[in-house]
């Protein structure tokens, strides 16, 4: 036996998409091969502090969600029903995609748990307790939901997946580019969520943010030659390298020109510069890789005042060309003002306020206020701060949005 306090959770997690890969390989049935796998996580986190690690940790796994699944298997008709099925299964599979069996099962895991028939709210949840390896609980915890309305959201997700008729392989060529951009915009969603959680006390769920970049890494070494991977995991790498600057002791928000910058996370920077200098020139860029660029410049500005913002602004109007989107605007009007000044900045914010996608956000309000201060408009600009203030439920940002207000007042 190996020594318990040895084997993290990250562990857990890294080897919850092996074991469930393996038992719908060899039963089928993804809605009981995840239920079992969730239990056999669950009794290995609290059988191994007290008895030690097993030395084969997935195989043990592999071997207790098994037993769940047996007792689940109640009939020796369905049973034979099951394993004639899988047969017929394997067998289409195998000669569809003779490649398939040597494929790591983490991304046609990912594949299946964001299938185009499940909406996005049921994808991320389904991604971080199949994939992930996170419980109900701590996927309710993470988005602030109750835990018996994630239960019933993977529940559903999971019946969809048999519904829609959804097989344990890669999709066929034809759709692979498509719902590899699904996989991508999930993971992206889950450390979104954690880097600025949208509502409560902390503004940081590092939980989500590590997972994340976990699973990405997982995808990037599955597909290295893939671009928008690459570019997503650096994106990931240097945007989580400021996590430490973006608060001060008392939880309070700072900016990423008032940063500390030293706090920065050196090594995070060094590969997320890498890997996005090393896959530019591989290609036409996607989104993905053109926000890692304009984050590489962020990370290797010696100080806010010495930032590349024209090469920002330029790379901010190919964006715009390459993926049009309200927010890549809302960016693009912050590197505006700081080529051109904020006049132009604000003249840019205005075609956003009739696009309903954006019209009542409270970052467009917030980046309206910062740019109307930048010009001197001191009660225009409390204003916005007050109403950006009002909009969020992220109570960081409600709090740093009211002391600027609160500083212009008078």
């Amino acid at each position: 036996m190996l020594d318990a306090v040895g084997v993290e959770e990250e562990e857990l997690r890294r080897l919850a998409p092996q074991v469930l890969g393996v038992l719908v390989r060899r039963h089928g049935q993804f809605d009981a091969c995840e239920d079992a796998v969730q239990e056999a996580l669950l009794a290995a986190a609290v059988q191994w502090p007290r008895e030690g690690v097993p030395d084969n940790p997935r195989g043990w796994l592999i071997t207790v969600a098994g037993r769940r699944l047996t007792d689940q298997f109640r009939s020796e008709d369905a049973r034979r029903r099951r394993e004639l099925a899988v047969a017929h299964e394997v067998s289409h599979e195998t000669s569809e995609s003779p490649d398939i069996q040597h494929k790591d099962d983490t991304l046609l895991l990912l594949f299946l748990c964001c299938h185009p028939a499940l909406p996005s709210a049921s994808q991320l949840a389904l991604t971080l307790r199949a994939v992930g390896g996170l419980t109900t609980a701590q996927i309710a915890h993470a988005f602030m939901a109750p835990e018996a309305t994630v239960a019933q959201r993977i529940s559903r997700a999971k019946q969809k997946i048999k519904a829609a008729g959804a097989r344990f392989t890669l999709p066929p060529a034809g759709e692979r580019t498509g719902r590899l951009q699904v996989v991508l915009q999930v993971l992206y969603l889950i450390f979104n969520e954690g880097y600025t959680a949208s509502s409560g006390e902390d503004l940081h769920r590092p939980e989500l943010t590590t997972e994340a970049i976990r699973l990405v890494r997982e995808v990037h070494r599955l597909l290295p030659d893939e671009g928008e991977v690459a570019g997503l995991l650096a994106l990931m790498l240097l945007t989580d390298a400021r996590r430490a600057a973006r608060t001060r002791p008392d939880g309070a928000l700072v900016p990423l020109a008032a940063q500390d910058r030293t706090l920065w996370h050196p090594a995070m920077i060094a590969e997320g510069v890498d890997l996005i200098t090393r896959t530019l020139p591989k290609g036409a860029p996607g989104p993905y890789q053109l926000q890692a660029a304009i984050a590489a410049i962020h990370a290797e500005a010696p100080s806010a005042a010495a930032t590349d913002w024209p090469q920002i602004l330029a790379l901010y109007r190919l964006l715009q060309r390459v993926a049009p989107n309200p927010m890549v605007t809302l960016n693009q009007a912050v590197a505006v003002a700081m080529v051109q000044g904020p006049g132009a900045g604000l003249r840019l914010l205005s075609a956003l306020d009739g696009d309903d996608r954006l019209a009542r956000h409270h970052r467009l309000a917030a980046v309206r206020a910062h740019l109307l201060e930048m010009s001197g408009d001191a009660e225009a600009a409390r204003s916005a701060y007050e109403l950006a203030a009002h909009r969020t439920t992220s109570l960081p940002e409600q709090r740093y949005l009211l002391s600027k207000a609160a500083s212009l007042r008078g």
